[in-house]
């Protein structure tokens, strides 16, 4: 079975972005076996940045790569625009993961030899865009960031919030539906932290991507449409005013 972008952007309309239906993972340490997700569910739509809290160690990051495509989880359903992505082979994965997300972590990962625009560019040209409208793509992004004067600087001429604008501009390059994103300000100051969760909401609401955020900062949390806490491997809805 072969996936492809359009049927998965067929879907949009009749089912949530993404769907995580009875999530489990155990993993093997030394003999033990330390159980993870237990049976985790979710859904996503498009246009709502959803706050993924829990303490360290409860499985956030594995929630996060089995949405991703990047771990198999041991029992459950990931589900991307209505389309089931349990018999994916791997091709199918990366195809799904090139066409349909977007990922930002907590340090930016630019390529350090190219400049912003450059690191916007390359992903769109991986995925078959034109240089010429990858560049046009890339330019309105990173304008919309706040970066139009430092298109052409490499990351080691842009500050960390700089960086990690050209991150986000990065992971919505090829138009995705839904955008995962593992502490993306947590490697920031305060005062930058809060200027760079600014634009990222204000590009999700611009694009209308379906965002999942882990984060431990609670003043961040409380600034998005919804908040789910992993607790005991299983995600329960949290309302933001009870987060302390």
């Amino acid at each position: 079975m072969t996936y492809t972008a359009h049927h998965a952007q067929d879907q949009v309309a009749v089912h949530p972005v993404l769907q995580l239906v009875e999530l489990r993972r155990t993993f093997h340490q030394g003999g033990r076996e330390i159980p993870v997700l237990h049976g985790a569910s979710a859904e996503l739509f498009s246009g709502e940045a959803v706050a993924l809290v829990g303490p360290s160690g409860a499985g956030k990051s594995t929630l996060l790569h089995i949405a991703g495509l990047l771990e198999t989880p041991d029992g459950g359903r990931v589900i991307v625009n209505g389309y089931d992505c349990a018999a994916l082979g791997d091709g199918d994965r990366t195809r799904m993961r090139r066409g349909t997300m977007g990922f930002i972590y907590q340090f930016h990962q630019l390529l350090p030899e190219f400049s912003a625009l450059e690191n916007v560019i390359i992903p769109q040209m991986i995925a078959g865009s034109s240089k010429r409208a990858a560049a046009k793509r890339a330019t309105q992004l990173l304008e919309l960031m706040g970066l139009g004067q430092r298109l052409d600087h490499r990351p080691a001429q842009l500050s960390g919030g700089e960086q990690q604008r050209t991150a986000i501009a990065r992971a919505l390059a090829n138009a995705p539906r839904l955008l995962l994103a593992d502490e993306p300000t947590g490697n920031l100051d305060p005062e930058t932290s809060a200027h760079v969760f600014h634009e990222l909401l204000e590009m999700i609401r611009h694009t209308g991507v379906a965002a999942l955020i882990a984060t431990h900062n609670f003043d961040l949390a409380r600034r998005m449409h919804r908040v789910l806490r992993l607790q005991n491997g299983v995600l329960v809805e949290a309302d933001p005013r009870s987060l302390t």
